[in-house]
């Protein structure tokens, strides 16, 4: 059986606040503690009206400190934002809060627009190098204490949450990613909701895997959008909001997510139709039973251990239900679903 999780990218609907959206993702981690889910992961985006969600550092630990069982994480946090020792120090901490809960997922990329990667530097003579390779390298050592001998950082790897570590995983998009999880041991997860057809570097990722001092084997997880409803007509009118929002990104121009009556026309406008996938990306949206199937056969592709479950609906109630859908389609080990919607 699939594991499943949750990554949370917080979305703002229009006429909402960020506030809101922050408090709605508390309120769906508490629902994904209850219904089963195996981890929850928080996104970092910046400078955007769609997304609320800049600071998984910050955001972990409300979330874990309002569950009970789930691993909560960053998917991700992006390194080349931030000094490692910081990470490594915000990290610690969380993970000597709430022990063998606390995931670090890390990424190369912004997660926004140039502007906004320039005003988020420290050092604003020049571009921030391009060394990702090497901020890697040195934040798994704070964790490992595997510093060479006289090492002039070796004495920070004493971490304010130790003995307590968090897990360390990869994210990717691209072949490079592959390769650097597979030669350093790490967990790696693919973001096929960004770059579709990912099957091939996932396989070459667990074709270079070296095994470390955590991982004796690779381990696999898959991203992808899911929008699931109690019809296919629901579904698909649920998953144009987000269709509207990342169409209109993509052309430069960020906006909280409409609502599917607007997104709707829109879509319709721009010859698209409203019931079938936008060309050039995977969508699975549906009725349970096909979502199930097509979930089923993500992980199959992947050759994944795990799916983790992106949902962006207008109304916080849909995006609910939808995880609830998936949690009772997959038998997860959770609180049941009784009503039509588990207890909030």
């Amino acid at each position: 059986m699939v594991r499943l999780s949750v990554l949370d990218q917080s979305p703002i609907r229009e006429g909402g606040t960020g506030s809101q959206a922050l408090h709605d993702t508390i309120d769906l981690a508490r629902l994904a503690d209850r219904l089963g889910y195996h981890r929850y992961w928080v996104a970092e985006h910046h400078g955007g009206p769609m997304l609320a969600g800049p600071s998984p550092e910050v955001l972990i630990g409300p979330i874990a400190a309002n569950t009970q069982r789930i691993r909560v994480g960053s998917g991700g946090v992006m390194l080349p934002h931030y000094s490692p020792l910081k990470v490594a120090e915000s990290f610690s901490v969380l993970a000597g809060l709430f022990p063998e809960r606390i995931d670090l997922g890390l990424g190369r990329a912004s997660g926004t627009d140039p502007l906004t990667t320039y005003a988020l530097q420290r050092d604003r003579r020049s571009a921030a190098p391009d060394d990702f390779p090497d901020q890697l390298v040195e934040l798994l050592a704070y964790f490992s204490g595997t510093f060479p001998e006289g090492h002039r950082f070796a004495r920070l790897a004493e971490l304010p949450g130790r003995p307590e570590l968090p897990e360390p995983w990869l994210l990717g998009s691209s072949p490079q990613s592959a390769i650097w999880a597979g030669q350093l041991g790490l967990p790696y997860a693919f973001a096929d909701f960004i770059s579709p057809q990912g099957a091939d570097i996932a396989a070459d990722y667990r074709a270079r895997f070296q095994h470390s001092e955590r991982h004796m084997a690779p381990q696999t997880a898959v991203a992808a959008w899911v929008v699931a409803a109690d019809s296919e007509e629901e579904a698909w009118r649920l998953a144009s909001s987000s269709r509207m929002a990342f169409k209109m990104l993509r052309r430069g121009r960020l906006i909280p997510v409409p609502s599917p009556e607007k997104a709707m026309r829109f879509l319709e406008s721009e010859g698209e139709a409203v019931g079938s996938p936008p060309p050039g990306r995977r969508t699975i949206v549906g009725a349970i039973d096909k979502v199930r199937a097509q979930v089923e056969q993500l992980a199959d592709d992947y050759g994944a251990d795990e799916v983790i479950v992106v949902t962006i609906t207008y109304d916080h109630a849909a995006r609910r239900r939808s995880y609830e859908l998936l949690a009772e389609a997959f038998d997860l080990p959770g609180v049941p679903v009784v009503g039509g919607s588990a207890e909030r």
